[in-house]
């Protein structure tokens, strides 16, 4: 059995709660029913200990064992290697199964993070700036949106890949990004309303908010 635990902030402030990154592995720990512990390590001062574990003072990071993982992607498919329940068991689906899932990373969040950036700083929507990163989610989404018009999870049966890549267009999603892509936002609403994401993302509230009573807030 592996000794697994998640490393995530201790506290974070409200307007994150819900998106930090942890959640991917929290839900893919759910999914699997692997056994797991939270440590909290510090949101301010982070430290030698902190980049040792996560060079660029992030979260989450995953050890098991005597190995420390950091990167949700790696992350993911270190515990595909653990569940069946998380990557497809043959050849073929495993490797469709890895493609989508660093193509969530390297080809729609690279898209999505400054645009719901852009939505979050609500920086003007009228400039040249705007339009440009407006446009190349656009794009992204019109080549998303078939594939997923035709498949109900991208390798065929739910894994890793959709946890990171309903978790990249729940955030497109929550600034109403969607509304011109029915698929992409069916796929999230099939995603998200599965209980393991259920429980992970009331799991991390939960989390931050017992942080808050601890500083007495």
């Amino acid at each position: 059995m592996p000794d697994l635990t998640l490393a995530t902030f201790d506290w974070v402030p409200p307007p994150p709660r819900g998106f930090v990154r942890d959640l991917r592995v929290r839900w893919a720990l759910e999914e699997a029913a692997l056994p797991y512990r939270v440590a909290s390590v510090p949101f301010d001062n982070r430290g030698a200990e902190h980049l040792a574990h996560q060079p660029f003072g992030q979260v989450p990071w995953l050890t098991d064992g005597d190995l420390s993982i950091f990167e949700t992607g790696a992350i993911l498919l270190h515990l595909g290697g653990l569940s069946a329940k998380l990557m497809p068991p043959d050849r073929r689906g495993r490797n469709e199964a890895t493609e989508w899932l660093f193509a969530a990373l390297n080809s729609v969040e690279m898209a999505s993070l400054p645009w719901g950036m852009s939505k979050f700083m609500k920086h003007p929507s009228d400039t040249a700036a705007w339009k440009f990163v407006d446009d190349f989610l656009k794009l992204r989404l019109k080549h998303l949106e078939p594939v997923l018009a035709s498949r109900e999870w991208l390798a065929g049966s739910f894994s890793v890949a959709d946890i990171l890549m309903a978790d990249v267009l729940r955030v497109v999603d929550g600034f109403d990004g969607l509304a011109d892509s029915p698929a992409c936002r069916a796929y999230v609403a099939r995603a998200t309303s599965r209980p393991a994401f259920a429980r992970a993302h009331a799991d991390q509230l939960a989390h931050f908010a017992a942080a808050d009573k601890a500083r007495g807030m």
